[in-house]
């Protein structure tokens, strides 16, 4: 049966000077989760938040905290954000040598562990791991900025990792590029979550948050 739809704006297209406003007002507007890119400027070309941010803002919602770590090495600061209020760790598989170490961590923490591919990555490195796992995320852009064009051929990956997942329950989630309608593309292929940033926050309003999430899931809702 297949796992409800979650909708998980990206904090990363949020206007930082009021973060915690933004937090709420997305959370408001009926986001499911909330997604937090974390970059270190190392493993991807940017640099966006830590820790320190993520326990600022935990009071703000309820909601599941989705954190996906562009970070290498990673292993030294899952306890961090895992005490910061992550509820969902996510690693790169690209991010260090023993994937299957990092997430038996973040289980072993009290979190759900995710591992992430890019858009160059096959998905058959996740082929030993995926009884650690509770999500996969496929990036439909290169990750380290917003903003980007949705990458197409990562259509086709989502389909074979969700002909890999199965019966298991393994929750499918695409990160890049995602609007209403490479939404519907995505939920197409298999995803069951979905990440957006730029068209979730555009407008600057809760009231046009709520326009933009209920857009992007009755695309991928009809489409599923």
């Amino acid at each position: 049966m297949p796992q409800p739809l979650v909708i998980a704006p990206s904090i990363l297209s949020a206007d930082f000077s009021r973060l915690g406003e933004e937090v709420e007002a997305i959370d408001a507007a009926g986001a499911d989760w909330i997604h937090c890119d974390v970059m270190d400027g190392h493993f991807v070309p940017n640099i966006s938040f830590g820790p320190d941010v993520i326990k600022a803002i935990r009071p703000r919602t309820k909601k599941v905290f989705d954190v996906h770590l562009m970070i290498a090495p990673v292993d030294p600061y899952l306890e961090a954000f895992a005490k910061a209020g992550a509820d969902v760790i996510t690693v790169h598989a690209e991010a260090g040598p023993h994937l299957d170490r990092s997430l038996q961590a973040i289980r072993n923490l009290g979190k759900k562990a995710g591992a992430t591919i890019c858009p160059a990555t096959p998905e058959n490195v996740l082929a030993n791991v995926l009884d650690r796992l509770d999500l996969i995320l496929v990036m439909s852009v290169n990750p380290g900025f917003g903003g980007q064009q949705f990458i197409s051929s990562q259509l086709d990956k989502i389909r074979r990792i969700r002909a890999m997942i199965g019966e298991r329950p393994i929750r499918l989630e695409v990160d890049g590029g995602v609007n209403v309608e490479t939404a519907a593309q995505v939920a197409a292929a298999g995803a069951d979550t979905v990440v957006a940033g730029a068209a979730v926050f555009k407008g600057g309003t809760q009231s046009a948050y709520a326009t933009n999430i209920a857009a992007i899931r009755a695309a991928a809702g009809t489409a599923r």
